[in-house]
């Protein structure tokens, strides 16, 4: 097949590419780079040993979609492409709006224009809001705390009733829990500009001497430790039920919410405990006060993509610590 990736230089999106490429399929990547670079793209391709078409245009610019579609001819589109910190989009929501919602629309209008319509979605555990019902189940209300969140449930609405429009689509929504971890050749992984804004890449620029000591938010949530509870999923694993959705959108004609985590939780000190064990290096921290928007625990019940996707996450959190470090120093700026 040939899949579009919007956003497949990114750190998902990358992992994702190696996963199809390695599975004989033609991975065609629109990407902007303002949250990526374009080593990642030759990364996956050494990795892979197959070439990947990148083109570098931003999901908004119709013209350049068009220009894709018409000089390939696409079987479905996996897409990730969108901004993505939770703190940066309460500081700027217009501009989330405009490059997650826009970007979104402007990409299924081009892709109906195309008679392309099996598309695979990158969603959010956020769309969970401040639910207090844990394990998540996909069936549980919906709502948002954040603009960042917001954008993605908004997209979620315009896919149902798109599909609702036009009964001929078939649309996977992901809902990610947290992913960590990186491809185990070290070749890749998660480069965050800036400030991490995610617990591991912070922990992993503190053991490699970037960063001085890793801030807690918080130590008196109602969890065991004190401190937020998270479902981490291995970045592979994830990208592999990517693989079962696409699976999935060529038999069927229906809209679908899939929950991809491993359905346990770990406390942030579990998680810092298990990097120090995983590869012998201390991790300084210090506890701060709580985030706006964090809720006290959030893990998955993954039980519908293991029955309907024959998904279930493989890794451990020793294989996420291990492949986290291995990425960081290998690679101690990033790309």
């Amino acid at each position: 097949m040939n899949i579009l990736i919007t956003g497949g230089a990114g750190y998902i999106g990358s992992h994702t590419c190696v996963e199809f490429l390695n599975e004989n399929h033609n991975v065609i990547v629109i990407d902007n780079l303002s949250n990526s670079k374009e080593e990642a793209i030759k990364r996956v391709e050494e990795i892979t040993n197959k070439k990947i078409k990148f083109y570098n245009n931003d999901i908004r610019d119709k013209e350049a979609l068009q220009k894709i579609f018409k000089e390939n001819k696409i079987d479905s589109v996996i897409h990730f492409a969108g901004l993505k910190a939770v703190g940066e989009s309460v500081s700027i929501p217009l501009k989330y709006y405009d490059n997650n919602i826009n970007g979104t629309i402007t990409l299924l209008e081009v892709m109906k224009e195309n008679n392309v319509k099996n598309f695979v979605f990158s969603s959010s555990a956020t769309v969970y809001g401040y639910s207090k019902e844990v394990p998540f189940k996909e069936t549980l209300p919906l709502s948002a705390t954040n603009p960042y969140g917001r954008t993605k449930l908004i997209i979620e609405e315009i896919l149902n009733d798109l599909y609702i429009s036009d009964k001929t689509w078939s649309i996977a929504l992901l809902r990610y829990f947290n992913p960590i971890g990186a491809h185990k050749s070290g070749k890749i992984g998660e480069d965050p500009n800036g400030i991490p804004n995610n617990l591991m890449p912070y922990i992993t620029q503190v053991a490699i001497g970037k960063r001085e000591k890793l801030s807690v938010f918080g130590n008196d949530y109602n969890t065991p430790d004190g401190t937020g509870v998270r479902d981490y999923i291995h970045v592979v694993d994830l990208a592999k039920g990517h693989l079962k959705a696409v699976e999935k959108t060529q038999n069927f004609k229906k809209i679908e919410a899939y929950n991809l985590g491993t359905g346990k939780g770990y406390s942030v000190l579990d998680l810092v405990k298990a990097f120090e064990t995983a590869n012998k290096i201390k991790i300084p921290y210090q506890i701060t006060d709580r985030r706006a928007g964090d809720i006290d625990t959030c893990y998955s019940d993954p039980t519908k993509a293991l029955k309907e996707l024959n998904w279930k996450a493989e890794k451990n959190l020793e294989d996420m610590c291990r492949d986290s470090w291995n990425w960081q120093k290998n690679n101690p700026n990033g790309f």
